[in-house]
């Protein structure tokens, strides 16, 4: 199994974790600009690579508890994006002590309006252009390698398959009934204009979640982070202080 990690910086640790089709490069403006004052880490999720029998929530849950462990990681801030939002939520509700505090972007584990079970039009480039771009408000900021690496990982059948096995595992983990062990410090920075994670998701986290207060970025999708990396990096930044 192919394994990538970035790790820069010195001091308190940030943990980043990227989304069902994230890459670590989605985070080069956030790891630039927290690595200043902090040790970022970005392990790549082995989405892709992962045995079939790990293609799901649990799988890559225990990927993360295997990476947090071996790196010997201690009272961590992680931020999430998507999916790695569902993940990062996982693992502070099985390891409240570890974590001090909690960033959740466009996170899963509430509602999601994904590509869903199975991709019809896989082979048809202009089709999942389209569904790519949708998830952006802006999608100019794609650029068409972005668009050319995920059209030939759901042309790879293998590939394809783990991810469908792992977005139905997503829209059926629900954690709205563990969300309120969460004792972690929490924000929660969403787009205002959200089409896989709507605002009202944004909310609904909120209220589940004790210690939790929400930041909204307008003209912004779901990965706040590229669209806005600026704005996003100083809630980040206010928060961590």
């Amino acid at each position: 199994m192919r394994k990538e990690c970035i790790d820069k910086g010195k001091g308190k640790v940030i943990l980043l974790v990227h989304g069902l089709f994230g890459a670590l490069s989605n985070w080069k403006t956030v790891i630039n600009e927290l690595s200043k004052n902090y040790r970022v880490i970005v392990p790549k999720l082995p989405i892709t690579e992962v045995d079939p029998s790990k293609a799901s929530i649990s799988g890559l849950s225990e990927f993360i508890r295997d990476f947090i462990s071996s790196k010997k990681l201690k009272n961590i801030s992680i931020i999430g994006n998507s999916l790695g939002g569902h993940l990062a939520i996982d693992y502070t509700i099985n390891f409240q002590k570890n974590v001090k505090n909690l960033i959740l972007t466009g996170s899963s584990g509430l509602f999601e309006n994904s590509f869903g079970g199975s991709f019809p039009k896989r082979g048809d480039y202009n089709y999942i252009n389209e569904r790519v771009e949708y998830t952006f408000y802006n999608p100019k900021i794609l650029s068409k390698k972005y668009i050319d690496e995920i059209y030939d990982t759901l042309n790879d059948n293998d590939k394809c398959l783990n991810i469908i096995k792992i977005a139905r595992s997503a829209q059926r983990n629900n954690m709205s009934e563990l969300l309120k062990k969460i004792t972690s410090s929490t924000l929660l920075v969403w787009g205002l204009n959200d089409t896989i994670t709507p605002p009202s998701v944004a909310h609904e986290f909120n209220r589940l979640i004790k210690n939790s207060k929400i930041k909204f970025i307008d003209n912004c999708c779901h990965a706040p982070m590229m669209e806005h990396p600026k704005l996003f990096n100083k809630y980040i930044v206010d928060f961590l202080k």
